[in-house]
């Protein structure tokens, strides 16, 4: 006896309310843009120049102790952070030292570096540093630009490989899916201020790549059916085709959770936050797959006057078991 995920032969009406999942959509769409012009992401030292030092230590970490020591070599912003970790044994206490790049310098100083340090051992003698990373603020400032266009031109790369696979409505469609993961990804950390680095960078082009893959499958099948019922309502063809890729959808989108959910949890705190985005994407992803992609489509509309059939369209996997 095999475990289904979904039953065979669902008949869900995915368009039933429409009008409310895609203002859903739009609405959190809005709020993630006004999140990030008002509150801005909390960029990492990759972005805005300056030095991250990583402490350990067999004694617990003393923030206020750890900041007045570092306190008269006035180095600017420093944000000290302890890091909890299931992983980590119970003697074992992190914590990450930042401060700013001083303005005109184009590197910190070594000697800061071990200013800091010898700060830092009047607090606690035994305290090691495993990792110093350092980034000067040019290096920061188009470490930006190349993120911004890295993505741009990501977007740009599907909207023209969509366009010459499929018609212009479906490569609508998928960009606007992708904007909406993307956006959506960037307003969670703006809200929640998580650490925005060059790591979620590599992320949000991961969930590009993943959002496009679920969309073609369904797209691939709605072309497919859109010729095999050609008088069928497109409402009607949309809602059989979603239904026959549901399997499929599910079960990746599940074992890729599966997967990214014990990377979460016992991966460490080094990739937790590519791995955070990485989840919240998935489940984005596949939401915009099927309730924003779809409908940018439904709305557009589709020629429907192809005569020659294509014998490689459809996904030969889109009905697998799960």
């Amino acid at each position: 006896m095999r475990l289904k995920m979904v039953p065979e032969n669902t008949k869900i009406d995915f368009f039933r309310f429409a009008v409310l999942t895609f203002g859903i959509s739009v609405i959190a769409m809005v709020l993630s843009l006004v999140a990030f012009l008002v509150m801005g992401l909390n960029f990492g030292i990759d972005f805005r120049g300056g030095t991250t030092i990583r402490t350990e230590s067999v004694q617990p970490v003393d923030v206020k102790a750890y900041r007045a020591a570092i306190q008269p070599l006035k180095l600017g912003d420093v944000s000290i952070t302890e890091i909890f970790d299931p992983t980590f044994r119970s003697d074992q206490h992190v914590a990450q030292v930042r401060f700013e790049a001083q303005e005109g310098d184009e590197s910190v100083a070594v000697e800061t570096i071990k200013r800091v340090e010898a700060a830092l051992q009047t607090v606690d003698p035994s305290i090691t540093f495993p990792s110093v990373e350092s980034v000067g603020p040019k290096v920061s400032g188009e470490l930006v630009r190349s993120a911004i266009e890295a993505v741009v031109l990501a977007m740009a790369a599907v909207l023209f490989y969509i366009w010459l696979r499929f018609e212009w409505q479906f490569a609508l469609g998928a960009v606007a899916a992708l904007v909406h993961d993307v956006l959506l990804t960037i307003g969670l950390f703006s809200v929640f201020q998580i650490p925005f680095d060059l790591a979620i960078i590599a992320a949000l082009l991961t969930i590009v790549g993943y959002s496009l893959n679920d969309t073609v499958v369904v797209f691939d099948r709605m072309r497919e059916n859109l010729r095999k019922y050609k008088k069928m309502g497109l409402r009607e063809v949309l809602n059989i085709s979603i239904n026959e890729t549901l399997s499929r959808t599910v079960m990746t989108s599940v074992t890729t959770l599966l997967a990214l959910i014990a990377l979460l949890v016992l991966g460490g705190d080094v990739i937790r936050g590519f791995v955070f985005a990485m989840t919240w994407g998935v489940i984005v992803g596949t939401y915009s797959s099927v309730f924003v992609a779809t409908n940018i489509l439904l709305y557009l509309g589709v020629k429907r006057d192809w005569n020659k059939p294509d014998a490689n369209a459809g996904n030969q996997y889109a009905n697998i078991d799960a």
